[in-house]
């Protein structure tokens, strides 16, 4: 998923962060500028959203409510993707005006400069909600200037989950603390992915029959951030997608890698594949994303 258009200023797909700031659980004051971001106000604003919009995403939808196609088929809007972004917008605009929004159905709005922005994906998942399957989140994240994430919350309504994270404070799933598995292999064990919208990415193939090999069950359940952040609740020991958009995406990376999971590569460029596996299975993971040529996309 990806924003119409970003002006000059706004980089929420930056490749990396600089040295020395290497995100890190226990490292959250080496991020320039990040002494100015009140993250205790901007994590219960965060958190409020998600609520909200949990609650919008859960009412009864009219099944002949209109589904319009913005990039194909398989690149679907509802309107409730647009009237919770509107809402998310705008408490954002009133609470942080100097900051940046970039969102998945509106243009992105520019901020101060040198401030950080907001992603947000309203209803990642799109294609399941419209459909009445029960598996998209609200997805919302805070970023310095460089990219670097700085909090994340990923909400499922459905099972009233809220995952949140803040740099350098650790995951927390509903306000206790969560942690990737403790695995030491991938065999016995789940790995979720998700298809490139409708079709398969490169590699993804070769690596889906090395892990059926494995006995590692795969699934594709239908939405990154959720998908992700699964691996922050120790529930799935790996999680791969085939190009990173930071709207849906880099919430749920910093939510995982505060639960002590792996990253490869830690902060990705946009578009560039993304591995996120527990530690203890990170070796054999890694090995195998990189000899299926999954790692490159």
């Amino acid at each position: 998923m990806t924003g119409r258009g970003r002006p000059s200023g706004i980089h929420p797909e930056a490749a990396g962060p600089p040295p020395g700031a290497r995100t890190v659980t226990g490292m959250a004051d080496t991020v320039a500028g990040m002494a100015d971001v009140d993250l205790d106000r901007a994590l219960e604003v965060a958190t409020g959203l998600a609520a909200w919009a949990s609650e919008a995403i859960r009412r009864p939808r009219d099944p002949g409510a209109e589904v319009r196609e913005k990039d194909g088929p398989a690149d679907i809007v509802t309107a409730t993707d647009e009237a919770v972004e509107t809402r998310v917008r705008e408490v954002l605009g009133r609470a942080f005006p100097d900051h940046g929004i970039v969102g998945e159905e509106y243009d992105p709005k520019e901020g101060s400069a040198g401030a950080p922005h907001w992603v947000v994906d309203p209803v990642d998942g799109t294609t399941n909600y419209a459909h009445g399957l029960g598996w998209c989140s609200f997805s919302l994240g805070l970023a310095a200037a460089d990219g670097t994430p700085l909090l994340g919350v990923v909400a499922d309504p459905w099972r009233g989950e809220t995952f949140t994270a803040v740099r350098g404070r650790g995951a927390y799933l509903n306000g206790t603390r969560t942690y990737a598995a403790a695995h030491t292999t991938l065999t016995g064990h789940v790995f979720l992915t998700e298809w490139a919208a409708h079709a398969h990415w490169p590699g993804l193939d070769t690596l889906l029959a090395r892990l059926a090999e494995r006995h590692c069950t795969a699934r594709v359940m239908g939405s990154t951030a959720l998908s992700l952040a699964q691996v922050a609740a120790g529930r799935a020991t790996a999680a791969a997608i085939g190009a990173f958009h930071a709207i849906d995406g880099l919430p749920a990376l910093l939510i995982a890698r505060e639960a002590g999971a792996v990253a490869v590569p830690e902060l990705p460029s946009h578009n560039q594949p993304l591995l996120l596996v527990a530690p203890g299975a990170a070796q054999e993971t890694t090995e195998l994303w990189h000899a299926t040529g999954a790692a490159d996309g």
